[in-house]
């Protein structure tokens, strides 16, 4: 655990987490699969604007830096988070993380979207058929993190990706893996978070709802049965650098600044800042900016964010509630709140 990694590997590690060629952009917005993997969670990183990447430790690390899992100061947590997402659509998430040795942790996570029922419509009945469908979209992730030494730590998480919906599903897998960098150059404070998102096959549907009764025009065939082959979806893949400086300057306060670059293959890049204030390791006040440059006026489709979070210990139990409130432009704002047990 004391043995020093060379700066030199540290740089090797970090190109070859970013090293793959990336193609996308904003032409193809909205035309990736499986988007709930891309939902955020936690509200201590919803509130600093998800500029999270190389500050972010524990079961909230599970989703946004897997490396950060085995940074906790605790041997086990536990997490709960509900967020108010758009067009009144929940996300909820659990998850849960405990050491199990040797410099390790293991974690699971489990995230589901409650959106309700949604009119059936088909060909013949635009307007609907009376009928109604409960879309499913889960996602079941299991997270391994170790430290490589005292400052380097790096995880994986494979998530299993599941939709349905009208008698038409899709089960993927995507993997994420990360590396945080603490104590960066020497400098007590200041660390460096590199992630890869969402890596995985393409989407397939498949399902009866694919099914359908039709005339083939030329067979000279009457009706017959055919099957819709629906086109594969790519994951919303991305790669993030983040940076993050914790400041003590003594005395009850301290503060920490965090910035991040994500470059999407289906959307705009993005830009992250957040800012967080905190008295006595026990209460926080948070705010965080989503900035794109290719977005119209620079703006992406989420706004400022602000948080607040407070800690408090029961014997050996730590609780920690956090609430954030993010704008979103076109929509109601996004509210979340997390509940996190640490043992």
């Amino acid at each position: 655990m004391g043995r020093r990694t060379s700066p030199a590997a540290v740089v090797i590690l970090l190109m070859l987490a970013v090293s793959p060629v990336w193609a996308g952009r904003g032409d193809k917005v909205g035309s990736a699969s499986a988007s709930q993997l891309s939902i955020p969670v936690g509200g201590r990183s919803i509130g600093l604007g998800g500029s999270v990447l190389a500050t972010v430790r524990g079961a909230e690390a599970m989703f946004w830096n897997p490396a950060g899992l085995v940074r906790s100061d605790r041997s086990s947590e536990v997490i709960f988070s509900h967020m108010s997402y758009l067009a009144d659509i929940g996300v909820e998430y659990a998850a849960a993380g405990t050491d199990i040795g040797g410099a390790a942790w293991l974690g699971v996570s489990v995230k589901s979207l409650s959106i309700g029922e949604i009119p059936v419509t088909t060909e013949l009945f635009p307007d609907g058929t009376g009928a109604q469908a409960s879309p499913t979209f889960l996602v079941f992730g299991a997270t391994f993190s170790r430290k490589m030494s005292d400052e380097i730590a790096v995880g994986l998480t494979a998530n299993v990706i599941h939709e349905s919906m009208a008698e038409v599903s899709a089960t993927g897998i995507a993997f994420t893996g990360g590396v945080q960098y603490s104590r960066l150059g020497g400098v007590e404070g200041l660390s460096v978070g590199v992630v890869i998102r969402n890596i995985g096959p393409k989407l397939v549907y498949d399902g009866e709802g694919l099914e359908r009764t039709g005339i083939v025009t030329g067979s000279g065939r009457g009706e017959s049965n055919y099957k819709v082959e629906a086109a594969s979806g790519d994951l919303p893949s991305t790669i993030e650098v983040g940076l993050g400086y914790l400041y003590r300057p003594g005395g009850p306060l301290s503060l920490s600044f965090s910035s991040q670059f994500q470059n999407n293959n289906f959307s705009d890049d993005e830009y992250r800042f957040g800012v967080e204030l905190t008295y006595e390791d026990r209460f926080y006040i948070r705010t965080g900016y989503d900035y794109s440059t290719e977005a119209e006026g620079n703006e992406s489709l989420y706004g400022p964010a602000l948080g607040v979070g407070l800690v408090e210990s029961l014997k050996n139990v730590q609780f920690r509630l956090d609430y954030a409130y993010r704008s979103v432009r076109y929509f109601s704002g996004n509210h979340a709140i997390t509940l996190t047990l640490g043992l």
